[in-house]
């Protein structure tokens, strides 16, 4: 009979190296969605709180779908009002460095700008 701890160990190990969380096709998901979603909507105060977490919905519900088993899936969105100014954005995380990661992308128009963060941690 196999050591249940060397089972446990083995299999954890074969699965994660079959569902590693892909930034490029995370990346891919965010454009997609939040392009559909931005492209013809201007920026207004009354309404972006609501946007902001749809979007965010929107955003883990489809990458839910990648099945990026034993992955917590954390989604950030900021939109703002585009006024020309510069905006700069920093997370900090611990986490480990062979299997997490993360994948962010930026939509502006004239109106608005959006910045949405996908991070992949492994539960291990």
């Amino acid at each position: 009979m196999p050591d249940n701890k060397m089972f446990n160990f083995l299999k954890t190990v074969i699965h994660h190296t079959k569902m590693r969380f892909k930034p490029a096709v995370v990346k891919g998901y965010i454009r997609n969605i939040v392009r559909e979603r931005l492209s013809d909507v201007q920026y207004e105060p009354e309404t972006v709180a609501e946007l902001t977490r749809s979007l965010a919905e929107s955003v883990k519900d489809k990458v839910k779908t990648a099945e990026f088993d034993r992955y917590k899936i954390v989604v950030q969105v900021l939109i703002g009002e585009q006024r020309g100014q510069g905006v700069k954005m920093s997370a900090r995380c611990l986490w480990d460095a062979d299997t997490d990661n993360y994948a962010e992308d930026v939509f502006m128009n004239d109106s608005l700008f959006c910045v949405v963060t996908v991070f992949g941690s492994y539960y291990y």
